[in-house]
């Protein structure tokens, strides 16, 4: 008995750890139990969420983006992630190759080209005529919108408070650790742990709307390539395949596993990307790209807080699109924000926000550009109807054969998309057992490996049942539960974000004037005086 209490004590935050397993545990009865009732449930919650609070989600993301910039330019950002006198543990490409992955990677993939085939064909809110000129410049804004500096601004602020708290006040990597100004040594009773659960939950049902995602993705590609059924059953057995790879992956560690398939999937991304960029219309995407990245900044201000409020049929892009993509953003924040903050130790916050604001912002308009942009000039100057056509997880292949090379290179770059997305996928559940177990062990950022082996195998069966449960729900579609998850996970953490951007600031005034507070040494002095 001794042993097993000094184990929990040891490896576990027992109050977040041992909730989150319970929760967890139940939610997984629910749709094994009775799949149809839970995805009937969650399309209820999402229309109560998106008809009464979406106002608070656009109104609180563009917020954080406004705030992420001006700590960019304030004297805060000289300011370390670390003690004054470390630094970077990564070099720079590895560095870049484990945020962009995190934080992007099945996504892209998935969407880059469907999205902006959807706003071509069905502009938001009918404020272009479909398949216009107009309507092309406005499905690549709003795709560059969804996925561009918002998203990233979301990552950066609990990233830096968990980075900050964490390497430069020798506080535990957790979420309730940025409330440290706010709460004191309250971070460690109840309200801590209620933080640590929330970020728990939201990164769970983050990571499974990803995972949901890109399972969809290869069933169609292994469909487009071999004829093989795409089926719910099919996108099961993908997701315990490659959940498989991820627990591998967790076995060899950071170095040896997240570091070595985040860095090959890199390169086989820019390979795939240097193919369509070369063999699509060169041109063109270049010129598309330039064109989009000046609307996208002269428009950002008025898109960022478009609510449609006059509109029924723009409330409802409004509720499918902008509004799914804040709340999968926010419920991702604590996967990427706590892994991000692991592996940026050493840099100063200056750094750090260019680092993860600009770079992986600029490769995914290079990408929507390459991939989009060719998936429009063929719907455009060739009439290519199945690019017209296209679903969200059948539109990279038939970009693919789209391209004028021959058969057999086609079904190779379709592999390669496949394999793309799959190891995008291993490496987004390795990053996220990581980050989970860092969550409910207290803060302990090398956790061991049976802990994060069992959140990694949890999180493909959390992703598993919820795409039974929209399979059986009565929407029939495999993929509502998974938005739902994301949109309601990730309202209440949306107001934990917003609290540690005042407890972030509250901190950074403490830290720079001209005798610096020791938060280690002050706790200590608390503890010791009672």
């Amino acid at each position: 008995m001794a042993d097993s209490r000094s184990y929990l004590q040891q490896h576990t935050n027992p109050p977040v750890f041992l909730i989150s397993v319970a929760l967890v545990v139940a939610f997984l009865l629910w749709g094994i139990i009775a799949p149809g009732n839970l995805g009937n449930a969650a399309g209820a919650i999402m229309s109560f969420t998106t008809n009464y609070l979406g106002w608070w989600y656009l109104a609180s993301v563009f917020g954080f983006l406004i705030f992420v910039i001006i700590i960019l330019f304030s004297p805060y950002g000289r300011l370390k992630l670390g003690k004054d006198d470390e630094k970077p543990e990564w070099n720079t490409w590895s560095w870049f190759s484990m945020l962009f992955t995190a934080g992007m990677g099945i996504g892209l993939v998935f969407f880059g080209v469907a999205e902006p085939i959807f706003h071509f064909n069905t502009p938001p809110g009918g404020m272009a005529e479909a398949g216009s000129d107009e309507a092309a410049v406005l499905a690549m804004h709003t795709t560059y919108f969804h996925w561009g500096l918002h998203p990233w601004a979301i990552y950066i602020i609990i990233g830096m408070s968990m980075g900050y708290f964490c390497f430069r006040h020798d506080l535990p990597l957790r979420p309730a650790s940025a409330f440290y100004p706010l709460i004191g040594r309250g971070i460690y009773g109840w309200v801590g742990n209620l933080v640590d659960i929330l970020a728990v939950f939201g990164t769970l049902f983050g990571l499974a709307t990803s995972l949901g995602l890109g399972a969809s993705q290869i069933g169609s590609g292994l469909n487009s390539v071999f004829g093989l059924a795409d089926t719910w059953q099919m996108q099961v057995l993908i997701i315990a395949v490659v959940t498989a790879i991820a627990v591998t992956s967790v076995m060899l560690g950071i170095e040896g596993g997240i570091r070595r398939l985040s860095v090959w999937n890199m390169y086989g991304a820019i390979l795939l990307a240097v193919v369509v960029f070369v063999f699509g219309p060169t041109l063109f995407i270049l010129q598309y790209l330039v064109q989009s990245v000046g609307y996208y900044m002269q428009h950002l201000p008025a898109t960022s807080l478009r609510s449609f409020a006059f509109s029924g049929d723009g409330q409802d892009w409004i509720s499918a699109w902008t509004l799914f993509y804040w709340g999968w953003w926010i419920a991702w924040s604590p996967f990427v924000g706590m892994f991000i903050a692991r592996i940026s130790r050493g840099r100063t916050i200056r750094q750090f926000i260019l680092g993860t604001l600009l770079a992986p912002v600029g490769a995914s308009m290079v990408w929507f550009a390459t991939f989009g942009g060719s998936a429009i000039w063929y719907i455009t100057n060739q009439g290519n109807e199945a690019l017209a056509n296209s679903g969200t997880t059948d539109a990279m292949f038939n970009l693919i054969n789209a391209l004028p090379f021959p058969g057999f290179l086609a079904a190779l770059m379709s592999l390669l998309a496949i394999v793309v997305v799959a190891v995008f996928f291993a490496t987004s559940s390795d990053s996220g057992s990581l980050v989970v177990d860092m969550l409910t062990n207290g803060g302990d950022p090398h956790p061991i490996w049976q802990q994060r082996m069992f959140w990694a195998i949890t999180e493909g069966a959390v992703a598993a049942i919820l795409l039974v449960a929209g399979a059986f729900a009565a929407s029939g579609n495999p993929l509502s539960a998974l938005q739902t998850a994301s949109v309601t996970s990730g309202l209440p953490f949306s107001v934990v974000l917003a609290l540690m951007c005042w407890g972030l600031v509250r901190q950074f005034r403490q830290d720079t004037i001209p005798l610096p507070n020791d938060m280690a040494a002050r706790m200590k002095r608390e503890a010791a005086s009672g």
